[in-house]
């Protein structure tokens, strides 16, 4: 089944349907913002690395930078700096996939809208395989995907279900001929049951067939800097950086990715991801005293929740004071759920009374 991918330009209800529409057109300043995913401002030891080399500005970025970024990504996961392809975030990598010379792409939903759109707009044939709510990638989900499928694209934890797949389902993906794309833009802030990071990532795993694309940008507050990378074998690396630009990341970029995968960010992240963990539990004993249902077991710094004509709420809640991400323009949801990134206790209470006032003022008097 291949779907449509139309956009409007307008704002309204087809701009908030439209694929390339993204939380941070919500997060007006001045609000508090649930929209966004980015876990806030830079630690000072990224700052400090992005400003040591604001002098060199005016030299292109060096091999010699590269190089840094690039053994401290490979350090990092355990593989061989020929396996590193750096990205001016993830979206980056998302828009090289077509140079794979795709037949059919397996897109597997609800998730992230940016593959889609690059894919489609090469012209590549796409199956959307929809997931049934509570949207988890268990045994006989490949079943789904056509046998044709030469590629196959998911995010861990997925966005914007805030579901983490277990790796084992993954790997049942895996085909002769395919290939699999896996977007793990919040894996950092990932924890296992017993506390293990990144339990499920497949960062560290050499699969010939495995692409795995990630961020720093929404641990390290770094979203306006545009850092990412992707690890794959070296072959798969070839295909999708033939005819790349050169110079494709700035200077202050190259030395954030290095201060990030090094020895402070592991610690700085480390710290992020038991900070997330203990305020999304908070958070999920605030939306269930007001009787919000969060819709899946959430493992990223996000949750979704079920709310009766979100679109609306989330328009009234603007008036509120806050900025919350609709669900429109996902694969699989709809009018029926938000987005709402993890944040400290005392905004989450704030954002549930204003929910509360808002649904009183739509009349609907729960909020279930």
């Amino acid at each position: 089944m291949t779907v449509g991918c139309g956009a409007e330009p307008a704002f309204g209800a087809s701009d908030l349907q439209a694929p390339d529409r993204h939380g941070d057109r919500d997060a007006i300043p001045g609000l508090i913002d649930f929209a966004v995913n980015v876990r806030g401002t830079p630690p000072a030891f990224v700052l400090d690395a992005v400003r040591a080399g604001i002098g060199d500005l005016s030299r292109y970025p060096s091999v010699a930078d590269e190089q840094r970024a690039i053994e401290a990504i490979a350090a990092s996961h355990g593989r061989p700096a020929e396996h590193v392809l750096l990205l001016s975030g993830a979206a980056d990598g998302f828009e090289m996939l077509p140079r794979l010379g795709v037949r059919h792409a397996a897109l597997i939903q609800p998730s992230f809208t940016e593959p889609e759109i690059s894919l489609r707009a090469a012209g590549v044939p796409i199956t959307q395989v929809t997931l049934a709510a509570p949207w988890s990638l268990g045994a006989g989900t490949g079943d789904g995907v056509p046998d044709d499928a030469d590629l196959v694209v998911l995010g861990n934890p997925t966005n914007p279900t805030s579901v983490l797949h277990p790796r084992a389902a993954i790997e049942a993906l895996r085909r002769p001929g395919r290939l699999i794309v896996v977007d793990e833009a919040f894996a950092d802030l990932t924890l296992g049951a017993d506390g293990r990071p990144e339990p499920e990532s497949l960062a560290s795993c050499d699969w010939p067939d495995l692409i795995v694309i990630r961020s720093v940008t929404k641990t390290f507050g770094l979203a306006g800097l545009r850092a990412g990378y992707l690890l794959a074998a070296p072959d798969v690396l070839g295909r999708l950086s033939a005819g790349r630009r050169p110079w494709a990341l700035s200077t202050p970029a190259l030395a954030a990715l290095t201060a990030c995968l090094g020895e402070q960010g592991h610690a700085y992240c480390a710290a992020q991801a038991q900070t997330v963990a203990a305020e999304r539990a908070l958070m999920l004993d605030e939306l269930a005293r007001v009787g919000l249902r969060v819709a899946a077991t959430p493992a990223a710094p996000f949750v979704l929740v079920e709310v009766p004509r979100a679109t609306e709420v989330k328009r009234r809640l603007v008036e509120h004071g806050f900025a919350v991400r609709g669900c429109a323009n996902f694969v699989g949801l709809g009018d029926g759920h938000l987005r709402l990134a993890v944040r400290p206790a005392e905004q989450v209470r704030a954002l549930t009374a204003a929910i509360g006032q808002v649904t009183e003022e739509m009349g609907n008097g729960s909020l279930a």
